[in-house]
């Protein structure tokens, strides 16, 4: 019996002592540690989105997480430790609504999801279309005295844009940036953006155009 107290209880005493502190301690700190609650907002993110379809809604909410657990973890949590995704595989054309609950956020695992706002997201999707897009140059300015625009050149004269197929079908052309040509006797180049005023539409491989105003001399009255 004192062979067994002595190799398994008093062996390295000291050791088991201190490792039994460290224990009791580590556990008074958790189960003391405040409870938290924290509400953060973070974009919803889409997963699986299809090739073929774009977003048609106008808008679309950031979902609203509020969380509990430990004060030590609420206190250092930010946007970028909680994700809230949407699983799009097996979306089609028309209006879906899709459920966003807890099973749908990723959080540290100290922390329960106690609410998600909105708990529920409607979407509009539509075709994706490709489309070559006319640009119209916008030329503002006080012209020199008996001179008017000639002739206005756009460099180059089309552009590529991309979205939703009904908002893509209803747009007629981009128009560039306001292009000053104030004072410009004989021509002038100006270099600009075109710009599509529907948000849901991109510019495909956006680049700065050329606009070259060619001048010309008003004809004389005849007195």
């Amino acid at each position: 019996m004192k062979d067994f107290v002595h190799r398994y209880v008093l062996h390295n005493i000291g050791l088991k002592l201190l490792s039994l502190t460290l224990a009791v301690g580590l556990w008074l700190a958790v189960t003391r540690d405040p409870v938290a609650e924290v509400a953060v907002e973070v974009p919803i993110e889409f997963h699986h989105f299809p090739e073929n379809l774009e977003i048609s809604s106008e808008s679309i909410p950031q979902a609203q997480i509020r969380v509990r657990g430990p004060e030590r973890i609420v206190r250092r949590l930010g946007p970028s430790d909680i994700h809230a995704e949407i699983d799009l595989n097996g979306a089609r054309e028309g209006e879906r609504t899709f459920d966003l609950s807890a099973h749908q956020i990723r959080a540290p695992h100290d922390l329960e999801i106690e609410q998600v706002v909105p708990s529920q997201l409607r979407l509009a999707f539509d075709a994706r279309m490709i489309r070559e897009l006319e640009v119209h140059p916008r030329v503002i300015g006080n012209f020199a005295s008996g001179y008017s625009i000639g002739r206005v050149i756009v460099d180059p004269p089309r552009i590529t844009v991309i979205g939703p197929k009904k908002r893509v079908e209803a747009i007629e052309a981009a128009i560039t940036d306001p292009v000053d040509v104030s004072g410009t006797l004989d021509q002038g180049t100006f270099v600009t953006k075109a710009y599509v005023s529907d948000p849901l539409i991109q510019v495909l491989h956006p680049a700065p155009l050329r606009v070259t105003v060619i001048m010309e001399k008003s004809a004389s009255r005849s007195r």
